[in-house]
Order: structure tokens, then C-alpha cells, then sequence
């Protein structure tokens, strides 16, 4: 690694192998620096298990077409508005390509899954997941000459007037050494593993986070890059974040921890009081907003309450959910006040109004006379034995990252580009994901621009 390369890619996900191929595939020699250890490797994408993307008609794995302007409405109703418009239309258009990209590098689909989850028309799944997405991509990369270090912690960027000159690596065997490379791909995931950097937002409630996917994701490039004039972006509250079972372990629990049931029953907090409309969207478009629900509520811990008319209609979770015959005896059995949730089950019973449940549109199935409502999907839990999943947030990525532009260049605090430098993946999220998030995005996000900024890096190189 003393030779100089033409293109250093920092991260070992989706976002840095998409670079990687696409840079070496452009003729550039290319190293990869993996902070993880080989059998770790591949950040968040481990746990991934489809991707979103544009396309015009059915496909053997899609069940109807998913149109540019669809896409792109659903991402303003997830954000609220906050995304850069010309990056998101961008992303959207070169995503239609992704599909077919993907597979070229020895990536493998799998049939749509219909169901709850309500993503067969627009999602498309890996077959093996994304640990078989990932042992693909670095097959391939490692076919075409990409060369690629595992253990591999960069302490040092060097930078100057926008310009990236080196890198400086720590191995566990070796000691520091000193990489050179033309061209800087960054694309090393979040800072949703650095508890005292989510502390600084979040204040004590991060202690009660639990991290859905790698340890490694640490933030300390994008922290480099920000102390050295690259211009930030995004609200460093602002984070994928789902309900996930509180008995998950701290870090990588994965997506087997994430509950899919929150639509079939009511969610209360540790008073027993229901707090969020339940039934308020599709799933894929409103699951992700449950993490930071429960992180404002008291301890950062919330309970899906559900009888078991349910228990076959949604995907289990890795844990068991916890059950009784009586309501009470599930509040105790929980920690809750008994006479409480027996009060807040009856109550929203009593406002359960007759319709035709049907999960896969927004249905007649509501309450009235609550508050908060639950405006579809609201069936009275009345049928024991009663069951319960504790949840607390689960943080996936962080949304403050690095500004890009269309080539996936990082601009620097100055409004300029900057020279030399790229970047694709979790780092740049918030360019598109000024908040909220629709399944499957995220690997959008990271194949598009991690394309673009290998392409680009190539490029740049060259010249």
C-alpha cells in the first residue's frame, strides 16, 4: 500500500464497492480501507435486504411499475419537503438503471414478497439478503483488481484548500502507515455508533438507543471532514430510526429486532397512555418514524399491545412476544399500571367504528372520540390471550453528513467543489434525507451515488 493509487476509497458498504467497481471498471487502480475485520465488513448493508428503485413496468421481480414522479412523491411525503430537490430527482432518475447495474457486478434478485410490508411493487429484494449482496460486490471487485484492506482505521486526512493529498491508516499489525491516493471516495456510513456524539444532540436518552446495525459506524471521517472545511448537511437530530425490540443487544441486532405489528394493535408508553396515531400510513412509509416517537417518550420505551386475532398477520421478530389472558395480568407482567391499560384498552375499543379491514390500502377501519385517533386499521383487542413487544428506538444511519453536488463531489464550506474529493453512502444521506425515510432508500442512495462518485473519481484521476 506505498504505491500511489489513483482512487482511495474510505468504507466497505454498498455506497464504497459500488464506488470501488465503478471507479476500477473506469480504468483506476483502487484501494479499499474496511475499519471492520473481514467477517465484519460491509457496515450497515449487512442487515439491508432490499432496495428502491424507479422503474416503468412489471418485472419478473416487481409487481407493476413504479414511475419517477411516484417515487419522487413519496420521498417529499416521507421528508416533509426537506431534500434537495435536484439531487433527489437525480438519484431517482439514475436509480431506474441501478436495477439492472446491480445485478451486471453479480448481485442477485429475488421474487417480490407481497404481504404486510406492501412492497412488491416497489421494492426489490436481494436473494440471500444483504450479506449475499455484499460477498457479491467484493467478489467482483476483487476480480477487476480493486484492492482492498480489512482492519483498516484511517486516524488521519490530509487536506488542504479543498484538495485531498493522503491518508494515514492504522493496522493492528504494522503500525501507521502513510497512503497516497489522487482521489478520496468517503463513503464510511454514519456516527449513529458514537453514543457521546449522539449524547451531544440527544442528550441522556442516547444512553437508551439501541444501534441496529455495525459498531464501526463511528463518524470519524465525516468528523475529519467537517473540521476541515468540508461544508455539512443535514440536522444531526435528524436519523433513520425504528421501533426495535427493547431486548436487542446494543449493537448490530439487525433487521430480525425491527416489529412490523405496530398497525395491528395501539403503542403506549411506560404510564400506559397510547401517544401517535397507529394507523397513520402505509408501512413502508411510516414505520421509520416510530424510533424517534418512542425516543421522546418517558425512558425511551414503548409497548405494542396486541391480541392474538394478529399474531399470523405480520413478519415475526427474533424475539417472542410477551403474553397473558387479562389485560392486567399483561400490565404486570410488563411493569405498567394495571388499572391504566385496562383503561386505555377499553377506551379505544369503545371507539373502534365498523368497517372492512383491509391492510394493504388506507382503509374505513378508525376510531372516533380519542385522542390521539387511529385513522385506519383500528380493530378492538379483545381477544386473549393479550400480547405485548417492548420497544425502544433503534437508530439504522445518521442524517448529518457531507454536502454533495450531482457528481457526487463534496463541496467544500467556501460553496466550491472541492478538488479531489467524493462522496457516496450514509455520509451524504442528508442531502437527500433531510428527515423521515421510505424502505429500501438507503441502498438507493449508496448504489446511486456510489456509482457516480467512482465514475467520477475515475475521471477526476485521469486528468
Amino acid at each position: 500500500m506505498t504505491r500511489p493509487y489513483d482512487v482511495l476509497v474510505i468504507g466497505g458498504g454498498n455506497a464504497a464497492l459500488c464506488a470501488a467497481i465503478s471507479a476500477r471498471r473506469a480504468g483506476a487502480s483502487v484501494l479499499v480501507l474496511e475499519a471492520a475485520p473481514k467477517f465484519y465488513r460491509g457496515g450497515n448493508t449487512r442487515h439491508t435486504r432490499n432496495m428502491r428503485c424507479a422503474h416503468d413496468a412489471a418485472t419478473e421481480i416487481l409487481t407493476g411499475p413504479y414511475t419517477e414522479e411516484e417515487f419522487w412523491q413519496d420521498l417529499l411525503l416521507v421528508t416533509g419537503g426537506q431534500t434537495d430537490e435536484e439531487l433527489a430527482r437525480f438519484m431517482i432518475h439514475e436509480s431506474k438503471d441501478i436495477l439492472n447495474w446491480i445485478v451486471e457486478q453479480g448481485v442477485r434478485w429475488q421474487p417480490s414478497l407481497g404481504g404486510t410490508l406492501s412492497l412488491g411493487r416497489t421494492n426489490s429484494f436481494f436473494l440471500g439478503g444483504g450479506r449475499a449482496m455484499l460477498n457479491a460486490l467484493y467478489l467482483t471487485a476483487e476480480k477487476l483488481g480493486v484492492e482492498i484492506a480489512y482492519d483498516a482505521e484511517v486516524t488521519d486526512l490530509q487536506i488542504e484548500d479543498g484538495m485531498f493529498l493522503g491518508a494515514t491508516l492504522k493496522q493492528p499489525i504494522g503500525g501507521a502507515t502513510d497512503i497516497r491516493a489522487s482521489v478520496l471516495v468517503a463513503a464510511a456510513g454514519g456516527f449513529e455508533a458514537n453514543i457521546e456524539w449522539l449524547k451531544e444532540y440527544w442528550g441522556a436518552a442516547a444512553d437508551n438507543f439501541l444501534i441496529r446495525g455495525t459498531p464501526y459506524n463511528r463518524g470519524s471521517i465525516l468528523k475529519m471532514l467537517l473540521a476541515k472545511g468540508v461544508r455539512e448537511i443535514g440536522d444531526p437530530t435528524q436519523c433513520h430510526a425504528v421501533a426495535i425490540d427493547g431486548r436487542a443487544p446494543k449493537f448490530d441486532g439487525g433487521i430480525i429486532t425491527r416489529h412490523d405489528s405496530v398497525v395491528f394493535g395501539i403503542v403506549v408508553n411506560k404510564h400506559a397512555e397510547r401517544f401517535y396515531d397507529e394507523g397513520e400510513d402505509i408501512w413502508p412509509k411510516r414505520y421509520a418514524i416510530w424510533g424517534r416517537l418512542v425516543a421522546a417518550q418517558p425512558d425511551q420505551i414503548a409497548y405494542i399491545i396486541f391480541d392474538s386475532s394478529v399474531v399470523t398477520s405480520f413478519m415475526p421478530s427474533l424475539f417472542p412476544p410477551i403474553g397473558a389472558p387479562t389485560i392486567a395480568e399483561l400490565a404486570a407482567k410488563l411493569e405498567l399500571d394495571p388499572a391504566s391499560l385496562e383503561k386505555t384498552v377499553i377506551n379505544f375499543n369503545a371507539a373502534v367504528q365498523p368497517g372492512t379491514f383491509d391492510h394493504t390500502i388506507l382503509d374505513d377501519c378508525r376510531t372516533e372520540g380519542i385522542t390521539p385517533a387511529k385513522t385506519h386499521w383500528a380493530r378492538k383487542i379483545d381477544a386473549p390471550p393479550y400480547l405485548a413487544y417492548p420497544v425502544r428506538p433503534g437508530i439504522t444511519f445518521t442524517y448529518l453528513g457531507t454536502r454533495v453536488n450531482k457528481q457526487s463531489r463534496i463541496v467544500m464550506k467556501d460553496g466550491k467543489p472541492s478538488a479531489n474529493m467524493f462522496a457516496a453512502g450514509e455520509i451524504m444521506a442528508g442531502n437527500v434525507l433531510g428527515k423521515g425515510y421510505a424502505a429500501g432508500i438507503g441502498m438507493t442512495i449508496g448504489s446511486v451515488f456510489g456509482r457516480v462518485a467512482g465514475r467520477e473519481a475515475a475521471k477526476n484521476a485521469k486528468n
